[in-house]
C-alpha cells in the first residue's frame, strides 16, 4: 500500500529500532498525528499466551479515567421495567422483539454496543449469528448481559472499553484522542495496562507482555518500553 506524504513525513520522526519510554512515545504519537481530524490513539499489546487454549484467554473491561473521546450509541434489548431503566440511563435505542426484527429484516446496525438482561438471551439468540461476527453480541464477561442496566449503560457512556485477544494474541484498544494530550492519554494507558497485567492467566508461561506499541489513526507505529 502506497503511503501518503503526511505519513512519510511523520514516520521520519520515529526510529523504528528504538523502544521509547511511555512519555516519549505518547509525545511522538501526538506529534506524528497530522490529519485534519482528531485522530484516535490505539494501544497494541502482544501477549505471551496462546488464545486457542481456554485457560489462556485474556478478556475483560475497564473504565478509562478520561473516556475514549468517542460517544458510543447503545442498544438496550429489554422489556417492562428494565426497558424504562434503560431509557432513563441514556440508552440510544430501547426495545425487545421489535428491535430484533429490525436487525433481522433491515440489516440495521446503527449502534456500537448492545446491552441486555439475562431473560432476553433466548430472543437475542435469533440474531446471534449476525451480532457475533460484528463483535456486538452481548456477553456477561464484558458486562453487557446484566441485571443492572443502569450501571452498564452509565459505564459505557463514561468510557468503558473491552480488551480481548485477536487470533494473533494481540490486544488492540483505543485509549483516547490526540486532542487529549499526553497526560490524559498516559493515565488512560496506565489504567488499561494495569488491568491487562492483572488479567494474566495462571496458565501463561514465560514473558507475558511481549511487545507494546502505540499509533494514531493515520500515524506510524511507535514501540514502547514496558
Amino acid at each position: 500500500m502506497k503511503k501518503g506524504k503526511r505519513y512519510i513525513e511523520s514516520a521520519k520522526l520515529v526510529d523504528k529500532s528504538t523502544q521509547y519510554t511511555v512519555a516519549d512515545a505518547l509525545d511522538l504519537v501526538v506529534k506524528t498525528a497530522s490529519a485534519k481530524f482528531d485522530e484516535t490513539v490505539e494501544l497494541h499489546i502482544k501477549l505471551g499466551v496462546d488464545g486457542r487454549n481456554a485457560d489462556q484467554q485474556v478478556r475483560g473491561v475497564v473504565v478509562l479515567p478520561h473516556g475514549t473521546g468517542k460517544t458510543k450509541k447503545i442498544l438496550a434489548l429489554a422489556k417492562g421495567d428494565n426497558a424504562e431503566v434503560a431509557k432513563k440511563a441514556g440508552a440510544d435505542f430501547v426495545g425487545a422483539e421489535d428491535m430484533v426484527a429490525k436487525i433481522q429484516s433491515e440489516n440495521w446496525f446503527g449502534f456500537d454496543v448492545c446491552v441486555t438482561t439475562p431473560d432476553m438471551m433466548p430472543v437475542i439468540g435469533r440474531i446471534a449469528k449476525v451480532l457475533g461476527p460484528k463483535g456486538l453480541m452481548p456477553n456477561p464477561k464484558s458486562g453487557t448481559v446484566t441485571t443492572d442496566l443502569a450501571k452498564a449503560i452509565s459505564e459505557i457512556k463514561a468510557g468503558k472499553v473491552e480488551y480481548r485477544l485477536d487470533k494473533n494474541n494481540i490486544v488492540h484498544v483505543m485509549i483516547g484522542k490526540v486532542s487529549f494530550g499526553t497526560e490524559k492519554l498516559s493515565e488512560n494507558m496506565t489504567t488499561l495496562m494495569d488491568a491487562i497485567i492483572k488479567a494474566k492467566p495462571a496458565a501463561a508461561k514465560g514473558t507475558y507482555i511481549k511487545s507494546v506499541s502505540l499509533s494514531s489513526t493515520m500515524g506510524p507505529g511507535i514501540k514502547v518500553q514496558y
